[in-house]
């Protein structure tokens, strides 16, 4: 199917359902449900705190926090794999368009309850390079976000490189600021602070040594088989276009990666929540 079909908006493949496709969807939906269950437990905790100054921040990153977890349920219960517009529900809610626009409001959201925590420990901690770095941060995601939905409307692999890259470089520097501010800077956010670095150089590894190399490989795939690429005009006609499948063969190179981010990626935005409050009282 081609962009010049605009009349076939979904197709299914050849009826092959993998068990472990199955499995692995009822998991993402189960652990949704979770998700959902934690954000609750945070602003329910929230809702019994005394309204006092010292919530502005632990308000703020929960209302940052939200629309990441939010949108993480959303794409566990809509898995899409973008570039071949692979589906597993047949929904105009499992369209591209709406996943990638569901993310990137979601990945703006995490980089800013990030650059904020970082903001106000590198203020306690006197660190220039820590504010330094959490000025750039949200930035660096706009540009990594633009070149997401490049490869998504074109099909071009390598910008997925370059976006994951722009994430790994924003991650990397995370960690090195919160190394330079110390962990014993802010004793009350020492196991946190630990966490997250140990969680951040993982995820820094896993890009560089997993993640752009996929896409890369990819790329050059593409190439060796000649590949058409579309057009960005060619694209927003595309993304309307739904492969239905549940193959094991089309889904095994995104199951980890979207196994980790909807999990772990919703952890570590609740955590900025509640360890938001610890950080108040340093303020």
């Amino acid at each position: 199917m081609t962009p010049s079909e605009p009349g076939l908006d979904a197709r299914q493949t050849n009826g092959v359902t993998s068990r472990a496709v199955t499995s692995w969807h009822a998991l993402l939906r189960a652990n949704a449900l979770l998700s959902l269950a934690l954000l609750f437990a945070a602003a329910a905790a929230i809702a019994h705190r005394h309204h006092t100054d010292d919530d502005t921040a632990w308000r703020l990153q929960l209302a940052l926090s939200a629309p990441y977890v939010l949108g993480c349920v959303f794409r566990s219960m809509l898995p899409v794999y973008d570039i071949p517009r692979i589906v597993l529900i047949d929904s105009p809610l499992s369209s591209v368009l709406v996943g990638r626009s569901v993310a990137t409001v979601a990945e703006l959201c995490f980089a800013w309850q990030w650059a904020l925590m970082l903001h106000a420990m590198a203020l306690l901690a006197r660190s220039p390079f820590g504010q330094a770095v959490s000025l750039v941060l949200v930035p660096l995601i706009v540009l990594a976000e633009a070149c997401s939905w490049y490869a998504v409307l074109t099909r071009r692999q390598r910008a997925h490189a370059i976006e994951n890259s722009i994430w790994g470089l924003s991650a990397a520097l995370l960690v090195a600021s919160l190394l330079v501010i110390g962990p014993h800077s802010i004793a009350s956010l020492y196991p946190p602070t630990i966490a997250w670095c140990l969680g951040g150089t993982a995820y820094v590894a896993f890009i560089f040594f997993v993640d752009v190399p996929m896409y890369w490989s990819r790329g050059l795939a593409d190439e060796a088989s000649g590949r058409p690429y579309l057009t960005m005009s060619q694209g927003l006609v595309d993304l309307r276009r739904r492969v239905v499948s549940y193959r094991w063969e089309d889904w095994k190179s995104e199951m980890l990666w979207m196994s980790l981010y909807f999990t772990l990626g919703v952890w570590s935005s609740l955590s900025l929540v509640f360890a938001s409050t610890a950080l108040a009282a340093h303020l």
